[in-house]
């Protein structure tokens, strides 16, 4: 490409912001109403300008719409097909606008819709792991800090963490909603409008709770995008923690689960092999997200106001994170649905390691040896248990003595299942617990259903 081609392309941003169009032509058309109602334009006008939009939202749905280049944006490409359309009245629809609010209203509405898309999204995968978690109500596997198996807990538990996160996600959606719910159009350039205009009558046709409060700081505010890619960014890396786990748990060491296989893909030369494309790939992702907030971070930081041509590059990362995260959590959804868990394997390997360490320390805190003796005896007899190869079920009561004469018969009544028992506090993972968080969140996703 020469250097001719590349200044004409520069500026050029139809290439992206053609996906707005819907915005572009729908907040026209409350724009032109507006204009109508004020007696700024005819009632004729306003008819031609609605009319002719609308076809040209056909003509782009179609595949009909000749985009040009050179007419740099998506704003230009419809104004200049509705002049050729209607003639005369397209040059009074943008009277009382500029393409400073005009741009920050469409993608404030785009944000809306693609929030609410993600909301969506985040419902069903919840209301899945709940499902997920009803079916193991009482399923022990071993809980894990820095992924050395630590203490015994209820598998459902274990589901219903990540319920906990994706539900803080829906809740940073919701606030970033709110905070994009502002209608902009009626600012101008930046000093607001000499026309009589109605910003509230063009802010209820378009469904905006509120308008803004300053015409500076309505076309210059990007915060809301922020808002959206800091929760897309704390989404994804829920996303990818859970990703991270399905990887291990579906790995021959571990065994816990097998994805279904249109989420995985076999190898190119081993044909036993089942790789958990999908989940590889939606942590890869993950950077990909983080990259667009700290992109447009950068992007913002030394901007003056009001408006300046930087704020171009706050579409590609927006749209990109967009389309990032609503596909990884309809894939999860679908994923955690079809999931499949070997309830035996979690068992077993809560059963056979020493994950009960502490409960025996316990038990001797509550035949009166303070913690940190408690905790020296049990590390010792864990060493001790570990050089023999045995379990702790398998020593003797003479052994457990050989360690302290606080131990009796009753220490073989420490098992897994009493362990969970034992956990009987507020978001504990004993089994009530558990089960009454399931019926907590069942709840509240019905409730949320219902709204």
């Amino acid at each position: 490409m020469g250097l001719k081609e590349v200044f004409s392309d520069y500026t050029v941003s139809i290439h992206y912001d053609r996906r707005l169009y819907k915005q572009d032509i729908t907040g026209s058309i409350a724009h032109a109403r507006m204009l109508c109602r004020q007696g700024i334009i005819s009632e004729s006008d306003a008819e031609t300008i609605i009319a002719g939009l609308t076809d040209i939202e056909n003509e782009i749905g179609r595949g009909k719409f000749e985009w040009k280049p050179e007419l740099e944006d998506i704003h230009m490409n419809i104004e200049r097909r509705l002049f050729e359309l209607i003639g005369e009245p397209a040059l009074r629809l943008h009277t009382a606008r500029s393409r400073n609010d005009q741009i920050a209203l469409d993608v404030r509405m785009y944000a809306k819709e693609s929030i609410t898309s993600i909301l969506s999204a985040l419902f069903d995968l919840r209301w899945n792991l709940v499902a997920l978690a009803d079916r193991y109500p009482d399923s022990p596997m071993p809980g894990y800090t820095h992924v050395q198996r630590a203490q015994p807990v209820l598998l459902a538990h274990h589901i219903l963490a990540y319920y906990e996160m994706f539900s803080r996600d829906s809740e940073r959606f919701e606030q970033a909603f709110d905070r994009t719910d502002v209608m902009p159009l009626g600012s101008g350039a930046l000093a607001g409008l000499p026309y009589p205009i109605d910003r509230q009558f063009v802010a209820d046709e378009l469904g905006f709770s509120r308008v803004s409060a300053n015409s500076m700081d309505a076309v210059s505010d990007r915060d809301f995008l922020l808002d959206f890619l800091s929760a897309s960014s704390i989404c994804a890396m829920h996303l990818s923690r859970m990703a991270e786990e399905l990887v291990l748990w579906s790995s021959d060491e571990f065994g816990f689960v097998r994805m279904p296989d249109r989420y995985t893909t076999g190898s190119s030369i081993m044909p036993q092999k089942r790789n958990p494309d999908f989940a590889e790939i939606a942590r890869g992702k993950t950077g990909r997200v983080y990259g667009c907030l700290i992109g447009l971070l950068t992007v913002l930081k030394g901007l003056p106001l009001t408006y300046n041509r930087d704020m171009q590059e706050d579409k590609e990362g927006f749209f990109d994170t967009s389309d990032t995260i609503l596909t990884t959590l309809q894939i999860f959804a679908d994923l955690v649905s079809g999931i499949e868990i070997n309830a035996n394997r979690m068992r077993q390997a809560a059963g056979d390691s020493y994950v009960l360490a502490t409960d025996i320390a316990d038990y001797l805190v509550a035949r009166g040896a303070p913690f940190r003796e408690a905790y020296r005896i049990v590390s010792r007899l864990s060493e001790y248990a570990l050089e023999k190869g045995a379990g702790f079920g398998e020593l003797s009561l003479e052994e457990y003595k050989s360690h302290s004469d606080l131990f009796g018969p009753d220490v073989y009544d420490i098992t897994v299942e009493s362990s969970i028992a034992a956990r009987d506090v507020h978001g504990g993972t004993a089994y009530i617990r558990v089960l009454n968080a399931i019926t907590a969140a069942r709840t509240e996703l019905e409730e949320q259903h219902g709204q």
